[in-house]
């Protein structure tokens, strides 16, 4: 089953579980995919790590947003955004631990030969490709940079 697919079953068992916060926002993820696949000038059919990137993304603008709310003296509203994100993190692959992506930086280095911070962009497209979405890309930079300093 794709995770468009998960996402439209789970829809309907929350909403027969009265489940508001976790209706709320799985319409909202289901909108969100639909945006991207209708984005440009024609309508195209998201593959399931396309999907999965959508995910992330919104996993981190609720994540911002709630920091941005924590921030403000808004806990209530941070609370909600944070629910949120886990919610939708039920859906995306378990992230790397620190000691696997400091593994997967390394390989790639070697891979691609890596010797300073000018090999950045060729190691982080690497990274990225091998770690898709289970890494962060903020961690997965800074493991880099570290790496390479």
């Amino acid at each position: 089953m794709s995770t468009l697919d998960q996402l439209t079953s789970d829809l309907t068992t929350a909403m027969k579980a009265r489940d508001t916060l976790r209706v709320s926002t799985l319409r909202q993820l289901i909108a969100a995919v639909r945006f991207e696949a209708k984005a440009g000038s024609v309508e195209k059919e998201l593959s399931d790590d396309e999907v999965l990137k959508v995910l992330a993304r919104e996993v981190k603008k609720r994540r911002d947003s709630a920091q941005i709310y924590a921030d403000a003296g808004a806990p209530e509203r941070a609370a909600t955004e944070s629910a949120e994100a886990d919610v939708i993190e039920t859906y995306l692959p378990a992230q790397l631990s620190d000691d696997q992506l400091q593994a997967l930086v390394t390989a790639v280095i070697a891979d691609v030969g890596a010797t300073s911070l000018r090999d950045m962009g060729a190691v982080m497209k690497e990274a990225t490709a091998r770690a898709g979405a289970s890494a962060d890309g903020k961690k997965l930079s800074a493991s880099v940079r570290a790496a390479l300093s």
